[in-house]
């Protein structure tokens, strides 16, 4: 493995262990026993090692995201997407984590984010125009509230991680995943077809 993917990956295990701000370049050239100059040789400051991880990651998730066949069940592709979100914050659960804090000092990874944001947007938007499109979905019984449920969807995903950490107190228990949760908001707008889908995909335990 070349010296640049090392950094990467150690780098990856410290932010998730300690948090972005607590580990320094010279750490990370501790733990991986090279030269602080020849960490700054692959990454010269934290900025450019963020940027590196954070293409990482787009290309890990983007790959799922873009998986979509377009003749293929919308509910399961959505559903595929979802469980590899779970592993995907497992993988890089600091950024989730950080994500306020990354994006307020280091403005290149911001502007990545924002664009990537976009992409996300439009992405989730094609989900739910396939689930109208498939008979799965009810008509809105207002106007915007499937956008509005898109933009929950998205806060989801993105703060997952963080709301666990700030609300320890909630009982969290087998079923209480990232798939879950978005599902149980989706429930109340499938129509009997949408309802028969999302049952073969058994996810619910009271229909097993």
């Amino acid at each position: 493995m070349k010296t640049k993917q090392k950094i990467i990956l150690r780098a990856i295990a410290a932010y998730n262990a300690q948090g972005v701000t607590n580990v320094t370049s010279r750490d990370l050239a501790d733990s991986l026993g090279i030269s602080h100059g020849n960490l700054e040789y692959h990454f010269k400051n934290k900025e450019e090692l963020l940027i590196a991880i954070y293409k990482q990651m787009r290309k890990d998730i983007s790959e799922v995201y873009e998986e979509q066949d377009i003749d293929g069940d919308p509910f399961m592709h959505f559903n595929d997407l979802l469980m590899n979100l779970e592993s995907f914050h497992d993988k890089y659960s600091f950024f989730n984590l950080d994500v306020l804090e990354i994006s307020r000092n280091f403005k290149k990874v911001d502007n990545l984010l924002k664009k990537t944001f976009q992409i996300r947007r439009e992405q989730m938007a094609l989900f739910f125009r396939r689930f109208m499109d498939y008979g799965y979905f009810k008509s809105e019984l207002k106007e915007g509230i499937y956008m509005r449920l898109q933009h929950t969807i998205r806060i989801i995903i993105t703060f997952w991680k963080s709301q666990k950490e700030v609300l320890p107190y909630s009982a969290f228990t087998a079923n209480s995943t990232l798939t879950t949760y978005i599902w149980d908001l989706l429930l109340p707008h499938m129509t009997p077809i949408g309802l028969s889908a999302y049952r073969e995909l058994n996810l619910d335990p009271t229909q097993k």
